[in-house]
């Protein structure tokens, strides 16, 4: 197995991306916005890697990356979230073994997607905070008054590792763009129209400047992606879906991270089955 290529696709493989190249950009990416999360996302995907290895999954699974992304993003919500202790770290391993077992788990029923990043970090955040008292880390932001277009569409790229900052976004896509051109063009669609639907619902315009609008929503096209007019209707479909979930889902004071993204392309996929099941009986 090579173990780096292995490394780099699993951080491509966040935003479905099986190109080591798109790896090296999206953690030049985040290493331009911090250098803890850039440790976090290695770390986390070395861990999730090697524990797939030592539980004996599908080597060719593993050099495609596809054990090491759910790793990625948790490697990366544990630095984001909590201040970098022992404990932090212990969570952050524990988490990214969990996050390896439940995609091996998960992918025998269902796609599992980012969904073993969502249910593990969900888990470390309401042990650390309700079962041992740890404080999130606060973040200060600035209030916003304007729409800005350029900071939206990049941080929403960024937003998807938790990286707030519009240059680190435009390395995300410039790594989806090198792969996957199609996909890239309807990712900047889904950052610019789930942007453009949280201001018509009048979300505030320091989350929607922020990219937390259109994250979700680049998440759902690309997993969608198609080169059929249908294929445009359905990421629409999903671009709104998943936009409005965000911020159902944030109203209660659930930190959403990935998880609208997951439940609509899951509610996507099984309606587009059952359309074409039904299209063909009839």
């Amino acid at each position: 197995m090579k173990f780096i290529p292995s490394i780099l696709r699993g951080i491509g493989q966040v935003m479905i991306q099986n190109n080591s190249y798109t790896g090296i950009l999206f953690l030049i990416g985040i290493f331009y916005n911090s250098w803890l999360l850039g440790l976090g996302a290695i770390l986390g995907t070395v861990i999730s890697t090697l524990s797939a290895k030592l539980l004996r999954y599908s080597n060719r699974e593993i050099e495609d990356g596809l054990y090491g992304f759910n790793g990625t993003l948790t490697g990366i919500a544990v630095c984001c979230f909590f201040e970098p202790t022992i404990l932090a770290l212990f969570g952050l391993i524990i988490a990214s073994f969990l996050s390896t077992w439940l995609m091996n788990t998960l992918k025998k029923m269902l796609p599992p997607f980012t969904a073993p990043f969502v249910i593990v970090t969900w888990l470390v955040l309401s042990i650390f905070i309700f079962g041992l008292n740890v404080p999130l880390l606060s973040s200060a932001s600035s209030v916003e008054e304007t729409f800005k277009l350029f900071q939206v569409t990049g941080k929403s790229f960024g937003q998807v590792m938790f990286q707030n900052h519009a240059i680190t976004g435009l390395f995300f896509f410039l790594g989806i763009l090198i792969n996957q051109k199609m996909m890239a063009i309807y990712a900047l669609y889904a950052a610019i129209l789930g942007s453009l639907l949280g201001w018509f619902l009048q979300v505030d315009l320091t989350s929607i400047n922020s990219g937390l609008m259109g994250y979700n929503a680049i998440l759902c096209a690309i997993a969608l992606c198609g080169k059929r007019w249908q294929d445009f209707g359905w990421i629409t479909l999903a671009i709104l879906a998943s936009t409005i979930l965000n911020i159902g889902l944030g109203m209660t004071g659930i930190i959403t991270l990935t998880a609208p993204f997951v439940l609509v392309t899951w509610g996507i996929l099984n309606l587009k089955s059952w359309t074409t099941i039904n299209y063909k009986f009839n």
